[in-house]
């Protein structure tokens, strides 16, 4: 969403950004943020301004309005289709198959305390684990070995490396 859209007025437009952003619909949820709150869909209110900031009166701020929404909304998809496309150029496709290898990301401080090493400076991968199962699209089953048997052994797709092999790139854990 653009300020520059309500110049010097935009700080008298933030409840109808805020209007805007409630009553449009979500892809995540499935509906608009206040049909989920609430149950049902927002009736549009016929104005927002304070009884001793009334300038205008009946259809014309209605209609002033209606365009203010309407642009905010352009503002928010046009900024949706951005941010995604931004997402998107750092997703990397990856496909794992039953049998194949793959090194396990762990967080430095406290993922790691698990595998018996903890620290800044501590590999971020361990592994390499063959993959058992494929549960789903994005999460895999691994062949932990019996140590690590406290791990919850199925893991998203985000948290893996391929394992290309080479024995110099294997850490033993």
């Amino acid at each position: 969403m653009c300020v520059l859209d309500f110049a010097d007025s935009w700080d008298s437009k933030l409840p109808l950004v805020e209007f805007a952003y409630n009553n449009s619909y979500q892809a995540s949820i499935e509906m608009a943020p206040y049909e989920a709150l609430y149950g049902r869909k927002c009736r549009s209110p016929i104005h927002w301004d304070y009884v001793s900031e009334r300038t205008e009166i009946g259809p014309d701020i209605i209609e002033q309005t209606s365009e203010s929404i309407k642009r905010i909304r352009d503002r928010m998809k046009t900024a949706h289709i951005r941010q995604k496309s931004y997402a998107d150029s750092h997703r990397r496709d990856l496909n794992f198959e039953i049998g194949d290898h793959v090194f396990l990301k762990v967080a430095p401080m406290k993922g790691f305390m698990r595998f018996g090493r903890k620290g800044k400076l501590s590999p971020r991968f361990v592994g390499p684990f063959q993959i058992q199962k494929i549960i789903g699209t994005l999460a895999y089953r691994l062949a932990l070995p019996p140590e690590m048997s406290a791990v919850h052994n199925v893991f998203h797709i985000s948290a893996l490396r391929k394992y290309v092999a080479n024995a110099s790139h294997v850490l033993r854990h």
